[in-house]
């Protein structure tokens, strides 16, 4: 039986990819390369510095060693002037009635001040750990993140289990070795195969959550 569940952030817990997406869109203008908000979606879950790393390999070039931090910096600083990020109804209610009987983290790919800052508005109280991009050397889909978060955690990878809702997010679980949920918010269904238990919306991810918690009662 699970004792844990590690979710992903932008876009299972909040709707916040968007902001996200049109953010890095923006950023990447500034820098004269050229960037749609759909092929951001594709690579949803890679920290700062693999997003940096993807777009400028497509554009023929190569990000300078200090550019890295400025550019977040840029990115953090679009992001939050244009957020309007709101979470998904029924979701801080579902969590908190599972808080008692569940360890709950966070693994995310956004940078540390957007991710706890959309935690503390939106959850506050409910994780008892928060992994940022910032956090981890290798972002997702390298297994760093959720391998981090199953230490801090203090459970073993068959005992927790992973909702994602993004191809890299679903490979950085599966390559942790753990259960995982996809949930395609943003993305057609066909880009999330490789979870083991896909649910079609947040309603019926909210519906198998409840069916867990209330095993947990039993």
């Amino acid at each position: 039986m699970f004792k844990g569940i590690i979710f992903d952030s932008d876009g299972v817990l909040v709707n916040s990819m968007p902001y996200h997406a049109k953010a890095w869109v923006d950023v990447f203008a500034e820098l004269d390369i050229h960037v749609t908000e759909n092929e951001i979606y594709e690579i949803e879950g890679s920290n700062h510095v693999g997003v940096i790393n993807i777009f400028f390999e497509k554009a023929g070039r190569v990000p300078e060693p200090d550019m890295y931090d400025r550019i977040l910096e840029m990115k953090r600083a679009h992001f939050l002037e244009n957020n309007r990020a709101e979470t998904f109804e029924g979701m801080y209610e579902c969590l908190s009635s599972m808080k008692n009987k569940f360890k709950l983290a966070v693994a995310s790919g956004a940078d540390r001040t957007i991710v706890t800052s959309l935690m503390e508005k939106f959850y506050p109280g409910i994780f008892d750990t928060i992994i940022s991009g910032e956090d981890v050397k290798n972002g997702k889909p390298d297994p760093e993140p959720y391998n981090k978060a199953l230490e801090l955690l203090g459970l073993d990878k068959k005992e927790c289990f992973v909702v994602e809702n993004a191809p890299l997010g679903i490979e950085s679980a599966k390559n942790a070795g753990m259960f995982c949920v996809g949930i395609p918010t943003y993305l057609d269904v066909t880009k999330l195969q490789e979870a083991d238990l896909i649910v079609k919306d947040h309603k019926e991810l909210i519906n198998y959550l409840k069916s867990l918690n209330d095993e947990q009662s039993k």
